[in-house]
């Protein structure tokens, strides 16, 4: 039997631990957030330089589209992001498939060849993607050949891995007979394929397309040593007119920006969750 001081001694400890993970869990959030907040006041602040608060503005948006550079920049972002994601989501979900159905030994080797590129240092990458398409450049005689199409290559190369580290463990999930059941069954390689493996690790080929447009969407060092002088993404659109700050109205812009995009991410996890909770509340009643 306890005694009662043992009684409230637990439930003081146990209040003192709520406590604190209360307050780690609120410091921790607050890090995260606070930036995003202040960015989005900002992006209302009618005085430009963001040193106090001058009054609430629209003003910064309509600025934002009336920038043609700035306009430039998002929509290289856009849609190198979008292009680049399609495309190394579908090689890297057909590599990883490739990789699985190797033997152990030669599958490892094939998974450390693909984690080199996450694990090493993005200007590493970006000088060598450089020189590649410097060389290239030179043997075809285009020395100019940096621009639009090796910045989207350069995003594919390095968005390929991702993908590839998303959907293998969703590969080692599956049966490994379903794929020859759906062959015995009638199923052409192409058909069985479509109809039963990927619908079967469709949840790690999504969560590797949004991996590889996160990476592609905020990317600077590989994207400013790939581009050339001409074509800029949003990030390299900030670093050009970072010196600017002091005698031209450039960041506030980029606050309107950075702002809609936060408020179309929030409002697009908001849609997938109420979307998953229906899902998972119909199953429950099934």
């Amino acid at each position: 039997m306890m005694s009662l001081n043992q009684v409230k001694k637990e439930k003081v400890v146990k209040k003192v631990g709520s406590g604190l993970k209360f307050t780690f869990l609120a410091l921790v959030m607050f890090l995260m957030y606070f930036p995003i907040l202040i960015i989005i006041i900002q992006s209302f602040n009618a005085n430009g330089q963001g040193t106090d608060f001058g009054g609430f503005t629209f003003r910064w948006y309509g600025e934002m589209f009336k920038d043609t550079n700035l306009m430039n920049a998002i929509v290289v972002t856009i849609s190198i992001s979008i292009i680049s994601t399609i495309v190394a989501t579908i090689l890297g979900t057909l590599f990883a498939i490739g990789i699985n159905s190797l033997n152990s030994k030669r599958r490892k080797r094939m998974i450390l060849i693909n984690n080199v590129p996450v694990l090493n240092a993005e200007v590493v990458t970006g000088v060598s993607l450089f020189f590649v398409f410097k060389t290239f450049g030179i043997l075809i005689g285009n020395e100019y050949l940096l621009g639009y199409t090796t910045l989207l290559i350069a995003h594919i190369f390095f968005s390929i891995p991702y993908v590839v580290l998303s959907v293998l463990p969703k590969l080692n999930e599956i049966d490994k007979n379903l794929y020859d059941a759906a062959l015995d069954l009638g199923c052409t390689p192409a058909s069985a394929l479509r109809k039963v493996i990927i619908p079967s690790i469709m949840t790690g080929i999504l969560t590797g397309a949004m991996l590889a447009f996160t990476m592609s969407f905020d990317d600077f060092v590989i994207s400013y040593m790939v581009a050339g002088e001409e074509i800029k993404n949003f990030s390299m659109w900030i670093y050009a007119n970072q010196k600017l700050s002091g005698r031209s109205l450039v960041w506030p812009k980029g606050y309107a920006y950075n702002s809609i995009v936060t408020l179309i991410t929030l409002f697009a996890l908001i849609v997938y969750n109420i979307i998953a909770a229906k899902k998972n509340k119909a199953k429950g009643k099934a």
